[in-house]
């Protein structure tokens, strides 16, 4: 098998447009799928447990016998102890490493980002602050079937927890009634109140409208098919969501100093989540990036996940020289990348001129997979260069903050004549006539 990837440059003159042609990516929308998704939720909001139950029925081939209520289809904690239990003991031991690191990491970021609230007085004895507080409910949404991402449940479940969440409600659809050991092992772990075995925008509906059985969530976050994404979508505003992801994304600044073997595999490592997802490579020595590519060739007749990775890469990976590493930068920060890999010797020289990436991955021997997995900051990412104005995942998606207004009489004095004014400026008499009231004659 050999890859015929696109090899650009970025002195042709052609450049920017062969570069936007080759980030070009459209999530076409299906009107038929919008349809159904539509019709679905419609359906939960009305029927609420019975016609989740029905979609279970049909889409997943559950046997949910006289079943009357979702709690038949809740997984006992027990069942998830046992789970875990169960594991082998490396793997086990790689799940609550990968936990502990990913709790500790956020543990911090609590510290860091303002999750305590502030409040300061002014001379007039006016006290002004901001009081944070954590969600109460959050659903977490878990692909099942053929795919199972244990990593997941700790990368959303985990910042929800630190963050104080008082429940987080896990729904993962089980075909055939197949379930995943380490997804239930990680739910244990990561301290998941309840499990749910549904899935599709079925399960999004239930959480997003509540049920008889299944209380309202304020925020549903997780990844899912075309499905789930669309109803993510339409509840938008009912509750909060995370993001609607778009195909993985992996972009390598290299000197020309690490193995190009590393390379090509950090390639295929996002190439083989889907024939959607980009691959790219910039580098300003020609010759190493024809060592990259002969890498490319000659590891990928032994990758399980080939077919995929070959269609990737062809499709929308690319092979870019670039005039220099200044260059480089540049054209990362344009393309704001979900993972981008700095791998040359003095990586924190180039992280420096970086203003737009999900996550940044320095050094030779920082793989974007350890990221994935268990480094501690969360691999929620932005995509499709929405890193220019969107964060990873983290405790701060799981806080809203609520502003502390408390006026002394003082101050009342002054500010009421500033609002006011301004009040009658724009000719909403009771707003000037309320803070007038307060005023001493």
């Amino acid at each position: 098998m050999t890859i015929e990837m696109r090899k650009l440059d970025s002195r042709n003159p052609q450049f920017s447009r062969q570069l936007t042609a080759l980030l070009a990516f459209e999530s076409s929308a299906d009107a038929l799928l919008e349809s159904r998704v539509a019709e679905i939720l419609a359906d939960v909001k009305l029927r609420g447990d019975a016609a989740v139950l029905d979609y279970t029925r049909q889409f997943d081939r559950l046997d949910v016998g006289a079943a009357t209520t979702l709690e038949a289809l809740t997984i006992p904690p027990a069942r998830l102890q046992a789970a875990l239990d169960g594991l082998s003991p490396a793997r086990r031991a790689a799940l609550q490493t990968a936990a502990d690191r990913v709790r500790l990491y956020h543990e911090r970021q609590k510290q860091e980002c303002g999750s305590n609230g502030f409040s300061y007085t002014e001379a007039d004895g006016t006290v002004l602050g901001q009081k944070v507080t954590p969600l109460d409910r959050v659903g977490l949404y878990v692909p099942g079937g053929k795919a199972a991402y244990p990593s997941s449940v700790l990368m959303n479940a985990i910042p929800a927890k630190v963050a104080g969440v008082r429940e987080v409600v896990m729904v993962v659809p089980t075909p055939d009634g197949v379930q995943n050991e380490l997804v239930l092992a990680a739910a244990a772990i990561a301290g998941v109140d309840r499990v749910l075995t549904i899935g599709g925008a079925q399960a999004v509906a239930a959480l997003a409208y509540g049920t008889a059985s299944v209380a309202q969530v304020d925020k549903i976050v997780g990844p899912g098919n075309a499905y789930v994404a669309a109803a993510k979508r339409r509840v938008f505003g009912t509750v909060g969501i995370d993001m609607i992801a778009g195909p993985s994304e992996i972009l390598i600044l290299c000197d020309g100093s690490t193995d190009p073997d590393w390379i090509a595999m950090d390639l295929f490592s996002q190439a083989e989540h889907d024939e959607l997802a980009q691959s790219i490579l910039l580098c300003p020595d020609a010759a190493f990036i024809a060592r990259v590519e002969a890498s490319i060739q000659k590891l990928l007749p032994d990758m399980p996940r080939k077919d995929v990775i070959a269609s990737s890469l062809g499709e929308r990976g690319a092979l870019i020289q670039v005039r220099d590493m200044d260059e480089a930068c540049a054209i990362a920060n344009s393309i704001a990348a979900e993972h981008l890999e700095i791998s040359t010797l003095e990586p924190q020289q180039w992280a420096a001129k970086i203003r737009h990436a999900g996550a940044m991955f320095l050094g030779r021997f920082s793989s974007e997979a350890l990221g994935d997995y268990c480094c501690g900051p969360n691999h929620v990412l932005p995509t499709s260069r929405t890193a220019r104005f969107s964060s990873p995942l983290g405790v701060y998606d799981f806080q809203k903050r609520s502003s502390v207004i408390e006026v002394s009489e003082a101050g009342a004095q002054t500010l009421g004549r500033v609002a006011a004014e301004l009040a009658y400026g724009e000719g909403l008499q009771a707003h000037a006539r309320s803070a007038e009231m307060r005023l001493r004659s």
